[in-house]
């Protein structure tokens, strides 16, 4: 009973980060906190145990979907790779900074910043990011999706900024960054969110496995059960990537607003509970 459950979870949240490129570990975390006040065969959850689970699922779910992304040519490479020389450490300052803060309010303001980046989707933005560059200018990227060009540029230091800055809330409240990085990909740079989402995955990868061995050094893993989680984690991954590939781009933006808005209410309940 416990395999089927943990492999139901994993496939699921895997199968919603994926779509979206959030990783899945915002969906996992509270999922299993809730099944384990209501089942005795999910005592062994703890904060630590539920965190180090989320982080090797989705190490497991980020290759999966990434390399399912990579097939089709979706992963902003060379972009990532930019992101990830900020994320990376402000990931580390965040957690370490985590020590220093009051968590319930900052889970609080967390969640309405959620909300805030929702709805601001909801601004009609003039700018064509398919028009805007010619594709001479350089460091610009060109993509094609659905027989459409789309171009567009993220200067070198705003990418470090803004990646450093993810990289730190992230770890300060302990939930992935593509729910902040993705929206900062298609509001401020005019990243198509097919492309999106695929370069958040490729991230995530890297981020989680930095995450993960952490806590496998400070021994949080319960490794009997993360295996649990692996197949799910796998095929979700490649499902939602599947899925991503069939869903035009306004669609994924729609669903990235429930998704962020949930997060954001979660995050409020959290904080004044």
């Amino acid at each position: 009973m416990v395999f089927l459950i943990c492999l139901t979870i994993g496939l699921i949240t895997a199968f919603v980060g994926s779509i979206m490129g959030l990783g899945g570990g915002i969906i996992l975390i509270p999922t299993l906190l809730l099944v384990s006040s209501f089942l005795d065969s999910f005592s062994w959850v703890t904060p630590q145990s539920i965190v180090g689970i989320s982080l090797i699922a989705m190490i497991v779910t980020a290759l999966s979907s990434t390399l399912s992304y990579a097939k089709v040519k979706r992963v902003d490479y060379k972009t990532g790779l930019l992101f990830l020389t900020g994320s990376i450490p402000g990931g580390a300052i965040g957690s370490w900074l985590n020590q220093f803060v009051d968590s319930k309010s900052f889970l609080l303001y967390f969640g309405v910043l959620m909300i805030v980046i929702s709805l601001i989707f909801f601004i009609k933005r003039d700018r064509n990011p398919k028009k805007e560059f010619t594709g001479d200018e350089k460091g610009v990227r060109t993509f094609e999706l659905f027989g459409e060009t789309y171009r567009y540029r993220v200067p070198i230091l705003g990418a470090f900024v803004l990646s450093l800055i993810v990289g730190t809330l992230s770890g300060l409240f302990g939930i992935g960054g593509g729910s902040i990085m993705v929206p900062a990909m298609i509001l401020l740079f005019g990243f198509p969110a097919h492309i999106a989402t695929a370069t958040s995955m490729f991230m995530i990868f890297f981020v989680s496995i930095v995450g993960a061995s952490t806590h496998i050094v400070l021994g949080h893993i319960a490794w009997e059960y993360v295996l649990f989680f692996i197949p799910g984690a796998w095929i979700g991954g490649k499902l939602g990537a599947k899925v991503n590939q069939l869903l035009p781009g306004k669609v994924l933006e729609w669903g990235l607003r429930v998704i962020l808005i949930f997060i954001g209410l979660r995050m409020i309940y959290q904080g004044l509970s």
